[in-house]
């Protein structure tokens, strides 16, 4: 199904992306890319999303030139289907999470810049619900061209949300918004519902923007 694979890429580029971005840049006069830092686990997270999505294309591309051979055991009809459905669930799930966040939608971090906290809606359930939505696209669309490549790039994708989630994302965060996302996080699993729930602790420094507000953006 790598045609298939290659519809549904260009089509969770467009979504999550250009249209994403497009409307953050109506809304707010910023396209919400923030790209990536210079902090050793900004650049291995960064680097990791990179080839992943290099990965995520060269898959079905290799597999219509007839470089790669799907894996044993995983070439087959059913095994497609889930790969379409999950593929396609979790590209309206993403659209829905990005749409959900507001003007707080943000790829990257930047330490300079404060955003809303963002609790309610798929946020009310889970702290990355973007995230927790990557994860079934791209295990969907590596179902769809099961070769060597397609789970290398899955691979790369999930060990890159972990080292941008654990080692990026959630210490901003709670040096930005203190108690409030430490008390959120305690509350709210990181990708599913009640799993990965922060230990409640002494809460931390805020800093504020120049009205005495507290904001923090998170992906």
């Amino acid at each position: 199904m790598p045609v298939l694979s290659l519809v549904l890429y260009s089509l969770y580029l467009a979504l999550a992306f250009g249209l994403r971005v497009a409307i953050q840049l109506r809304r707010t006069g910023s396209t919400g890319l923030s790209g990536i830092g210079g902090r050793p686990a900004e650049r291995i997270a960064g680097a990791g999303f990179v080839l992943a999505a290099l990965l995520g294309l060269a898959a079905p591309v290799l597999a219509l030139l007839g470089r790669v051979e799907p894996i044993n055991g995983l070439d087959t009809n059913w095994v497609y289907a889930v790969g379409a459905v999950l593929a396609l669930l979790g590209i309206v799930g993403t659209f829905y999470a990005q749409i959900a966040m507001g003007d707080s939608w943000r790829i990257g971090v930047d330490a300079e810049e404060r955003t809303e906290l963002v609790t309610d809606g798929p946020f009310a359930y889970v702290r990355n619900p973007i995230y927790s939505a990557v994860i079934p696209t791209a295990l969907g669309l590596a179902l769809l061209v099961p070769s060597w490549v397609a789970i290398v790039g899955f691979v790369g994708l999930a060990i890159a949300l972990e080292v941008q989630v654990r080692l990026v994302e959630e210490p901003y965060l709670l040096r930005a918004h203190g108690a409030a996302y430490a008390g959120y996080a305690a509350r709210v699993g990181r990708f599913a519902p009640g799993v990965g729930r922060m230990r409640a602790s002494a809460p931390r420094p805020r800093r504020l923007d120049g009205r005495g507000r507290s904001r923090v953006g998170q992906g």
